[in-house]
């Protein structure tokens, strides 16, 4: 029997659950190189590749067994041949469009630690599922809103989620599927860019998530009597807008927000927030064309952009602050102190403020790989996300565990994570 590749799971496994690979049968402290490949849907590939060498027995658990100097990564690092996958086209973003099939990973051993793969010693393929069994996907096209609401297995009722994500535009289903796996009904709700909603993000009306939360609080399957809201970038403002303004919000968690109002003016009955000033020629663009965009925003304490601050001080909820360091798309952690500073002086709770050193702007669910750079829907151009890959990949470990305690505590009153994990 020559060498083979041993996965547990074996055949299939959840996106965001960790996947054990060993391998058997190989010669006394080989040497060898595994890669991973995957294509997204788009046909673009991913890949990551680390050094290794087997035991005394011949066996090599990436559980147990550190990866050497000179691949994609070293040290013990049991998942890092998929949270160090990169693209090989530039400024290129791992995301999943069609919730519905999986991620197929290509794994392979090869002989020794040349720059080029020696001979093919064991293959195995692993399909990487965001939908678990059981949780439905339902598209919701009512009044205005455009949608996707996922289900947990059962009649419920679940607590509720809204998921929102940044400027990207379009309807963006992964995170708000890998949470409803978790037990939560979630929303992931469009807000320009798809179907008949406005192709830009030029003027925003709270009323159109109104009414996307009244449909949540109306549903009978959700837990009532508030839901919660999950918005990432721009998606985090737009979260703490509506906190601030709309009625049945019990718990906001942001990923790398602002607490001003960015990119476009904010309508609500006649009330209008203006977008946060900027100058691009704060712009630092890097010998390889990429941007550094971290100071382009004005300040939002300062002169007639004190208007762009969002008054979370009428919020009626609980906030969370997920805050990478090392985010350049915008001053995270600075927005999240202010934040919680405007809640205090207004006699409110303190907010949960959580900081990840070395982690970028993308914090997305676990093992999705760090994108370091890419095109910025608004700029045009590649920028700089910032993150460090280890550090990145830990967060999003941690923080996708505190976003489920933080909306199970607040909308269910229980401690502690998932059942279903």
């Amino acid at each position: 029997m020559g060498p083979s590749i041993r996965l547990s799971p074996a055949a299939r496994s959840l996106f965001d659950e960790p996947l054990a690979i060993a391998v058997q049968g190989l010669g006394p402290q080989q040497q060898v190189t595994l890669r991973t490949s995957l294509r997204d849907e788009t046909g673009e590939l991913f890949q990551a590749s680390a050094r290794y060498q087997a035991g005394e027995d011949g066996q090599l658990d990436l559980a147990r067994c550190p990866a050497l100097p000179g691949g994609s990564f070293s040290g013990l690092e049991p998942m890092g041949l998929l949270w160090a996958m990169q693209p090989q086209k530039p400024f290129w973003r791992l995301v999943k469009r069609d919730v519905q099939s999986p991620f197929l990973l290509q794994l392979e051993v090869f002989e020794g630690h040349g720059e080029r793969p020696g001979r093919l010693l064991a293959q195995a393929q692993h399909e990487r599922a965001f939908l678990r069994d059981g949780v439905r996907r339902v598209p919701v096209r009512e009044g205005r809103i455009r949608a996707t609401l996922f289900l947990p297995p059962g009649d419920g009722p679940f607590p509720g989620i809204i998921d929102l994500y940044g400027a990207g535009g379009g309807l963006s289903e992964y995170r708000a599927c890998l949470l409803a796996n978790h037990g939560f009904a979630v929303l992931a709700l469009a807000f320009y860019s798809y179907e008949d909603l406005p192709k830009e993000m030029k003027e925003i009306h709270l009323e159109y998530f109104e009414e996307a939360v009244n449909y949540m609080l109306q549903h009978r399957q959700v837990k009532g009597p508030g839901i919660g809201l999950l918005g990432h970038s721009k998606g985090g403002d737009l979260c703490i807008s509506m906190a601030s303004f709309l009625k049945g919000i019990t718990a906001t968690a942001l990923v790398n927000g602002s607490v001003a109002n960015v990119g476009a003016v904010l309508h609500y009955k006649g009330m209008t927030i203006p977008p946060l000033g900027i100058n691009l020629k704060r712009i630092k663009v890097s010998q390889s064309g990429i941007a550094d965009i971290i100071d382009v925003l004005n300040n939002p304490l300062e002169g007639p952009d004190q208007q762009s601050f969002i008054p979370l001080e009428k919020a009626e909820c609980f906030f969370l602050f997920i805050v990478g360091q090392d985010d350049h798309n915008w001053k995270s952690e600075f927005f999240a102190v202010e934040g919680s500073k405007r809640l205090q002086a207004h006699g409110k709770e303190k907010p949960e403020i959580i900081c990840y050193p070395g982690a970028g702007h993308y914090i997305e669910p676990p093992f999705f790989p760090m994108c370091a750079a890419s095109r910025h829907q608004l700029i045009g151009k590649p920028v700089m996300w910032g993150g460090e890959p280890k550090a990145h990949c830990e967060a999003q470990i941690d923080a996708w565990q505190q976003i489920q305690a933080f909306f199970r505590k607040q909308l269910t009153g229980k401690l502690g994570t998932s059942s279903m994990l």
